[in-house]
This record gives structure tokens, C-alpha cells and sequence, in this order.
């Protein structure tokens, strides 16, 4: 495990402190779980921001609507064959 070390404005630590104590967790299990969720966060948001970025590029809705009658024609070709 590596060893951070890192100042924090006053307030921010003293809140850490209050809600540790609370939480009856060490301060240093706390900033884990938080530092964890965030970097999850951003990491959505950049999912979410490449998806929205291949949304409008009209290559890529137009390989994705290929694929789609592709797939449909294939579910057509087995609903048919399990008819006969």
C-alpha cells in the first residue's frame, strides 16, 4: 500500500473529522471510499460524454443502423424456422 500524504483547507478536515467520528471509520478509510466513488463518477461522465459525441456522428448511426436490419433479418430467419 502507498503512503499519501496531503494538506486540506481547515473546514474540509474538520468536517472529515465530524463525520469519521460519526461513522465511528478512520479518516483515512473515508477519503478511500469518497476518492473511489468520484473517480467512478468521472468515469461515467466520460462514458456518458463519448456516447453522446458517437450520437451525433452520422458514420457511426449509420453502421449502428446496418447492424440493427442485420440483426432483425437474422431474428426473421429463426422465427420462420421454428415455424416449419
Amino acid at each position: 500500500m502507498q503512503v499519501f500524504t496531503s494538506s486540506l483547507p481547515d473546514t474540509l478536515f474538520e468536517a472529515l473529522s465530524n463525520k469519521a467520528s460519526e461513522l465511528k471509520v478512520p479518516k483515512n478509510k473515508l477519503i478511500e471510499k469518497a476518492l473511489m466513488l468520484y473517480l467512478e463518477q468521472l468515469n461515467k461522465a466520460a462514458y456518458i460524454k463519448s456516447y453522446r459525441q458517437m450520437s451525433e456522428d452520422t458514420d457511426v448511426l449509420q453502421l449502428a443502423e446496418e447492424g440493427m436490419h442485420a440483426y432483425y433479418a437474422q431474428l426473421n430467419g429463426l422465427d420462420q424456422n421454428e415455424t416449419r
